[in-house]
């Protein structure tokens, strides 16, 4: 007897229709499964059996052959044992045929319990476009799965459970969360920057970073409060959109670091990965290709504390999905797509020892040291930060000023009106930030009068600027521009861009 059920794959952070279907006939017993399956799929045969005959159940003593379709896609991982399990009990008439609108996603214990999968979230929103309404996931993962607004989740915590479920001999009720819920759960609370003392100039060039998504470099020597500055970030950036808050909560899923108890991620995600982390943590890979920092940072903040400490490759891996708003992952068997559109904060000392230019404590390297210090991070991926912004040490009455300086929620308010400018101004060319001005659209949203022009030149030819610094120099204005409210690029916003680039020439000229 022949059955067929729906489950579900990953290809990135898409999913795809995977046709289950078991064949049940006579002959020598056995247990086959074909379909292009890893490992973990061809090893679905001892957990179905065991979870088949534990759930009170009789698996066939007859050839058994399961089919995954379409072939031409591998399968990987464990989620399929249910959609297994349930087309084995269906071809052998233990159990009616599900409706066809059911998939099915879930890994099998040896006693029939179904544990949580990662990637719960893009596989049912991705069957959920494709037409599907029922799904049938572990009970764990029926709060993520939830999410997505009019699909029926049914929590399935044994396999028996959903087989009585299927038979209408006892039903499992659809679990239930209102979607105003899930819209209006909080974010976990940013660190304010009204507790960061003195430091007036970076944090107005991070106001500006966050009202233009550009990405920015601070150097300073240890103790300057670099850290504090990145950490209160994204408590000034834009709240997420749900459109966004999916996106990101995908990724997440994918990446099994999603809170079981939170499955919306709700706040701008802040990654602030190790300087040892390898290439393949920073991008993304290994063996079944999952994301790395970049696009776990994606629609957020991507924090590189001491730049010059992470390995060369790994930083040189991050110029093109800087560039591109996406990494590539190729391997032998797929190449997968991952977002990556976020905000670079990297922060480093200005020497090896931190005390170069230091007024209060002296510098003990080397000119090769600081040379070779310094050459650490190439020219090509400097060229990427927009901003780059000296930290200087904070001076004592400032430490002692027991006044609060301005709030996060006031400069919010400042770079929300910038990005709401941007917005209207971009609303046709599908870009939402001056940051992702392509070189066409710098001709038609970044003109200059004859005064910011001769800035820009002087500026050009004595500080060395690439041709990429100066398509960043003009973005950077315009979205000082924007902040003043002011149509049009004048010659003081060009002149505060032009610093935010003079580290080019001080400490890599």
């Amino acid at each position: 007897m022949l059955s067929k059920v729906n489950s579900v794959g990953l290809m990135g952070i898409d999913g795809f229709a995977v046709s289950v279907e078991a064949d049940v006939t006579g002959g020598l017993p056995g247990f086959e499964i074909v379909g292009l399956g890893d490992a973990a799929v061809k090893e679905a045969r001892e957990r179905v059996r065991s979870g088949i005959k534990n759930s009170g159940y009789i698996f066939p003593s007859k050839k058994v052959i399961v089919n995954m379709a379409p072939a031409s896609l591998r399968k990987e991982g464990a989620s399929y044992d249910l959609s297994i399990a349930v087309s084995i009990m269906a071809a052998t008439g233990q159990i009616p045929n599900p409706p066809e609108s059911a998939v099915f996603i879930g890994e099998l214990s040896l006693d029939g319990s179904v544990n949580h999968i990662s990637g719960i979230l893009p596989m049912v929103i991705s069957m959920f476009e494709k037409g599907y309404r029922d799904f049938y996931v572990p009970e764990n993962s029926a709060n993520e799965a939830a999410v997505v607004e009019n699909a029926n989740i049914y929590p399935v915590k044994k396999l028996s459970a959903l087989l009585s479920h299927l038979k209408d001999d006892e039903k499992i009720e659809p679990y239930v969360r209102s979607a105003q819920d899930i819209v209006s759960q909080k974010a976990d609370a940013f660190l304010d920057f009204c507790d960061v003392k003195g430091q007036e100039s970076a944090k107005r060039a991070l106001e500006i970073a966050a009202a233009g998504n550009h990405n920015v470099l601070l150097i300073g020597p240890p103790g300057t409060g670099k850290t504090m500055l990145a950490q209160r970030m994204p408590s000034i950036l834009p709240d997420l959109s749900f459109e966004e808050s999916l996106e990101v909560s995908k990724i997440h899923s994918i990446a099994g670091t999603l809170n079981k108890d939170a499955p919306l991620i709700t706040g701008r995600p802040f990654r602030n990965p190790h300087h040892t982390i390898s290439t393949v943590g920073l991008s993304g890979g290994g063996t079944v290709p999952k994301p790395g920092e970049l696009s776990l940072a994606h629609n957020g903040v991507l924090f590189l504390d001491e730049l010059p400490e992470f390995k060369r490759e790994a930083l040189e891996v991050m110029r093109q999905p800087l560039e591109d708003g996406k990494v590539t992952i190729s391997r032998v068997n797929a190449t997968l797509t991952y977002p990556c559109n976020l905000m670079l904060i990297a922060s480093m000392n200005p020497c090896k020892c931190g005390f170069l230019g230091d007024s209060r404590r002296h510098c003990t390297c080397t000119p090769n040291q600081i040379n070779r210090y310094r050459s650490k991070i190439s020219g090509p991926l400097l060229d990427r930060i927009d901003i780059q912004v000296e930290v200087a040490n904070v001076e004592y009455d400032d430490l002692n000023n027991e006044q609060k300086g301005e709030t996060s929620s006031k400069i919010k308010e400042r770079v929300n009106a910038a990005r709401q400018i941007q917005h209207e101004r971009y609303k046709d060319y599908g870009i939402y930030s001056n940051s992702q001005l392509t070189a066409g659209m710098l001709s038609e949203f970044c003109r200059i009068d004859s005064a910011a022009s001769d800035i820009l030149k002087l500026a050009f030819e004595r500080m060395g600027l690439s041709a990429r610094a100066h398509s960043r120099i003009l973005k950077v204005a315009r979205t000082i521009a924007d902040l003043a409210g002011q149509k049009d690029i004048k010659a003081e916003h060009i002149a505060e861009a032009v610093q935010y680039r003079n580290l080019d020439r001080k400490f890599f000229g």
